[in-house]
């Protein structure tokens, strides 16, 4: 009896379950065999055998013997060549294996045609069609392909019924491909099905239904503001990953403010999964908590928030609409930044400051520095609105952080808020109203917006902020009010301090680095619409990686030793240099700035020597005081003022303010109660008085009581009055005009 050669190179495929059953089986090429034929009397081999690449077995007998014949002679039939049913999983092998063989012929196309133009042969009519087709059928093979991308052996088995989050292609436990997303895998529900015993889950047909994009609840959250609650979500869309808060407070209705903002990041949810959709997310309970905060800056966690980003912790976020990020968003590169802006504003004190104020916001609550602002005085196309515009590029986008103060108050309150421990921005004062400007000031300053209160007569949260404004306008604060008739006040003065930025070496500037004035505007322009966002957050890092509190403090009461004031308004001022000078000769310290060390502190010095000569020394209210009597008097000295030694009344004077006199060569003015009040716009009768006596001001008075301030006249027509001295040209020589 003979007996079957053993070959290796058979496997258990259908080819080679067959060749194990032949006599006389030779190799005669790649996958290709003859054999004796068992269907007849073959002397020698005349059955070929063969297999192909995707499993199939070709036979054929040279001598015309049938398949079914050969597979007779030895015992098989067609259907014992193949194993059960195939799975989803080896189909999906299979035309993959297929759909790489046609990207590959589809690539040589290509390539020979390639080859030819190289050549510099043309291409016929017939092949630039073949061309075409087989760029046309690669585009499509790989766009079919993208599906097949799945880790080999990423399969699942589900604890049916869950819920699931897939951000890959998984195959189930029958072999299904699934596509990412959020999943409810289940049972299909039926009659019998309801009355099957949940041990014999194994055998009841699966459901895997498709929700949404993928979505998971990473954390629970709660607002360190208000307390309320959130869901952290992660979202893997085709624009990448993503993170958002969805408050709790949305479930209490329909959710579709919710998932519209998703929808709007990229999120896809199935139209009729929208209720299951909402479900999913309220069922989740990850162990996971996270602080959230609705403003950025300083948490009191010690980290320090910005939208789509938290420096110093990693469970804070900020939580808001998705459209804040853009007001702190990133191009380019530090390098680039200090190298193409930061360079070049060396040299430049209104540039220099412009960049301090902006570094400055976090320190200010450091430091224990009220808010505030400098304001840049110049005019039209001088060079301001550039020095805000490199101010804005150390946070963000300079075209989108900086604002405007054409905005109502309330609106003002968002844009500070929303800019929390950094810096706001605000050009052109000429756009806000005149008789709220002055307010818009103290408010900023002050740093609380107006209380509310809610439908149910409940307080609303104020919001609150601490910053410096960088404002820019033709006109000073006081001129701006001036033009509604309102009268300059002190506080608002010193709360927005006037900065000369037009009348410099080059209007703003005082150093062009070899440039002529109109092309160093536009090269900055240019270099921080390409770089920015990028020097903030690298300050506030390297202040967190220092972490040396007591030592910024005393860091700080050294510079602040280096600003002298006669009073504590100027006082107030000088802490706001003193702070931007700090912030930034500390990022110089940090390698952020290229300036020389000491330059920054050298450029506020002088800024503050300027404001200092412009508004002179003493209290601020008392030279407004002093100069709003000095303008009444210039205004109406001939108009509502008459000769005191007149025998008969002026009948020309109407409103009377008061009288005037002649002593020693020059006119005294002797102003009744109500004018001296009024000249003084609203200030009160004592606190006027005080600044006329502190200025020496009152040049008489009569001496019968230790706190007389007045002196008595008789006046023309009859009878007498008390009249308070006044002497202007003693307030021309000590500088308090206008």
């Amino acid at each position: 009896m003979k007996t079957r050669p053993k070959l290796s190179v058979v496997g258990d495929d259908p080819a080679g379950r067959i060749l194990q059953r032949l006599d006389g089986v030779k190799p005669s090429g790649k996958n290709r065999h003859m054999a004796k034929c068992p269907a007849h009397l073959d002397k020698s081999p005349s059955l070929s055998v063969s297999s192909t690449d995707d499993g199939r077995a070709l036979i054929h007998c040279f001598a015309g013997c049938s398949s079914e014949d050969v597979l007779a002679s030895i015992g098989l039939e067609f259907k014992d060549l193949f194993p059960g049913r195939l799975t989803a999983a080896d189909r999906s092998e299979y035309r993959r294996k297929s759909l790489e063989s046609g990207r590959e012929h589809a690539r040589i196309i290509q390539q020979i045609a390639a080859i030819q133009i190289e050549r510099g042969e043309g291409l016929s009519e017939i092949d630039s069609e073949q061309l075409q087709e087989a760029v046309r059928r690669e585009r499509e093979i790989c766009e079919e392909l993208a599906g097949f991308e799945v880790e080999r052996g990423q399969r699942i088995t589900p604890d049916r019924p869950c819920w699931a989050v897939h951000e890959q292609w998984v195959i189930n436990e029958k072999g299904r491909q699934l596509r990412p997303g959020v999943y409810w895998h289940g049972f299909k529900r039926g009659g019998a099905d309801e009355e099957e015993n949940e041990d014999d889950a194994s055998d009841r047909p699966i459901t895997d239904e498709w929700i949404s994009t993928p979505v998971t609840v990473v954390a629970r959250t709660t607002n360190s503001d208000d307390g309320s609650e959130g869901r952290l979500l992660r979202l893997a869309t085709e624009g990448g990953i993503k993170e958002w808060i969805i408050a709790m407070e949305v479930f209490g209705g329909s959710g579709e403010d919710a998932r519209r903002a998703l929808f709007g990041m990229g999120v896809i949810i199935a139209l009729k999964k929208r209720g299951t959709f909402m479900e999913y997310l309220l069922d989740q309970r990850p162990d996971e908590v996270f602080a959230t905060t609705s403003r950025p800056g300083w948490h009191e966690s010690g980290a320090f928030v910005l939208p789509g980003r938290t420096l110093g912790s990693a469970k804070v976020r900020y939580q808001t609409s998705n459209k804040a990020q853009v007001l702190f968003s990133r191009r380019g590169e530090l390098d680039g930044w200090k190298a193409e802006v930061a360079a070049k504003c060396e040299g430049n004190p209104v540039l220099t400051l412009a960049i301090g104020c902006a570094l400055a916001g976090p320190l200010l609550s450091l430091v224990g520095v009220l808010g505030g602002g400098v304001h840049l005085v110049g005019d039209s196309s001088s060079g301001k609105s550039l020095a805000q515009l490199i101010g804005s590029s150390v946070w963000g986008d300079p075209g989108i952080f900086a604002a405007s103060w054409d905005m109502t108050k309330g609106g003002l309150e968002i844009e500070a808020s929303s800019r929390n421990d950094t810096m706001l921005p605000l050009d052109e004062i000429k756009r806000a109203d005149p008789k709220r400007v002055q307010e818009m000031a103290y408010s900023l300053a002050n740093g609380q917006g107006k209380g509310t209160m809610t439908r149910d007569r409940e307080a609303r949260g104020k919001l609150s902020w601490r910053l410096l404004a960088l404002s820019s306008g033709e006109r000073s604060l006081s001129e701006h009010a001036a033009i509604s008739g309102n009268a300059a006040h002190a506080g608002a003065e010193l709360r927005m301090v006037d900065v000369n930025a037009g009348t410099r070496t080059h209007r703003a500037f005082d150093e062009l680095h070899g440039l002529e004035g109109a092309d160093f505007h536009r090269l900055l322009t240019v270099a921080v619409s390409a770089h920015h966002g990028h020097i903030g957050p690298a300050f506030v890092e390297h202040l967190l990686a220092s972490d040396d509190r007591p030592g910024l403090l005393e860091d700080f009461a050294r510079t602040r030793a280096q600003f002298m004031e006669d009073n504590a308004q100027a006082g107030r001022v000088a802490d706001r240099f003193a702070v931007i000078a700090l912030a930034g000769e500390m990022a110089i310290a940090y390698g952020l700035l290229p300036w020389t060390p000491g330059s920054a502190l050298a450029d506020c010095q002088l800024l503050y020597g300027e404001w200092l000569n412009q508004v002179g020394s003493g209290n601020a209210e008392d030279r407004q005081i002093l100069a709003g009597i000095l303008d009444f008097i210039d205004k109406h000295g001939t108009s509502r003022f008459s000769d005191v030694n007149d025998q008969v009344p002026d009948t020309k004077v109407f409103n009377r303010a008061g009288y005037w006199e002649l002593s020693v060569g020059k006119r005294l003015y002797l102003f009744n109660k109500s004018a001296i009040v009024e000249a003084a716009h609203g200030h009160g009768l004592s606190r006027v008085i005080k600044a006329l006596e502190a200025g020496g001001m009152l040049a008489r008075r009569d001496t019968d009581r230790e706190s007389r301030k007045t002196k008595k006249y008789r006046i023309p027509g009859g009878g007498s009055a008390r009249l308070y001295v006044i002497d202007p040209e003693v307030m021309d020589g000590e500088g308090g005009g206008a």
